[in-house]
């Protein structure tokens, strides 16, 4: 299923010498050895399987090349990365970032720039609480409430101090939504951590009309997370539109479409208790 990406250039690139493993590269965003997405082997190949080998390279990656910043360890994270200040900085070029007056955006250290990026500009943004554990289970960032704070704002701790507690029916219409990321291909493929929540928060805003067709999905990541070959997606995955890296955009090729919805034969009694937003929505259905 998994198929190497066209790139002669790339591919020449390789041959090069590589600097000696551990020291990093003048750019925080050049590194030439990159993972690749696992090729499937027969029938039988297993998606959840073949995306955690995928994490696993990629933390190991940036691991082995000292791409990765703190929180350590990498592992069963979003992974910050060296560079994550330069692809918010790519990322605010866009002119669907400047058009973009509400966010959702997801609240790891990597995106931790992008989240400033979006305050300081004037932009309100709305972070999930953890495992959607809440009824009100989005914070609203609202930078004319938050002058002389913001920075303190766009953090994990600030956001839950300082951020508004709402529900998914506050969200409005969400223009921009970022994603974090372990690794993503050119064809707008995404593998995250492997809980799910970022699909699941993606499919609420969709079930409550704040995400539709207009709203665009992007990601920051290190160069060293963008594998080459296609990553294994399922029909609850969200493509990712555009990927900005600290050297580079790039605008993804993909044709999948987007979740119309909540799946809801994927979920269990248990996780839809533990999930009072979907629990309430799931109400009418089952």
């Amino acid at each position: 299923m998994a198929r190497r990406a066209p790139g002669g250039p790339r591919r020449a690139a390789l041959t090069r010498r590589r600097p000696p493993a551990g020291r990093p590269g003048k750019r925080a965003g050049a590194t030439r050895e990159r993972a690749r997405a696992p090729h499937e082997r027969g029938a039988a190949a297993a998606t959840p399987s073949r995306k955690q080998a995928l994490r696993e390279a990629i933390w190991s990656l940036l691991t082995r090349r000292r791409l990765g910043r703190f929180p350590f360890p990498l592992t069963d994270r979003i992974p910050n990365f060296r560079g994550a200040e330069a692809a918010a900085e790519r990322l605010a070029t866009l002119p669907e970032w400047a058009a973009a007056r509400r966010l959702k955006c997801n609240p790891d250290a990597a995106q931790l720039p992008v989240r400033r990026a979006a305050l300081a500009a004037g932009k309100h943004v709305f972070m999930a609480v953890p495992r959607l554990s809440a009824p009100k289970c989005f914070l609203h960032l609202d930078p004319a409430r938050l002058r002389g704070r913001l920075a303190q704002a766009a953090t994990i701790g600030g956001a839950a101090t300082l951020g508004t507690p709402v529900g998914p029916d506050a969200l409005g219409h969400i223009d921009l939504i970022v994603a974090g990321s372990v690794a993503v291909d050119l064809r707008g493929g995404r593998v995250g951590k492997g809980g799910g929540y970022s699909d699941l928060e993606f499919a609420l805003a969709v079930a409550h009309g704040a995400v539709d067709d207009t709203t665009l999905v992007v990601t920051t990541v290190h160069d060293a997370q963008v594998v080459r070959g296609a990553i294994p997606m399922t029909p609850h995955d969200v493509p990712v539109d555009i990927v900005a890296t600290p050297t580079r955009l790039i605008r993804t090729r993909h044709t999948r479409p987007r979740p119309t919805g909540v799946r809801w034969d994927e979920l269990t009694d248990a996780q839809l208790a533990a999930m009072p937003p979907l629990a309430a929505l799931a109400s009418p259905r089952r």
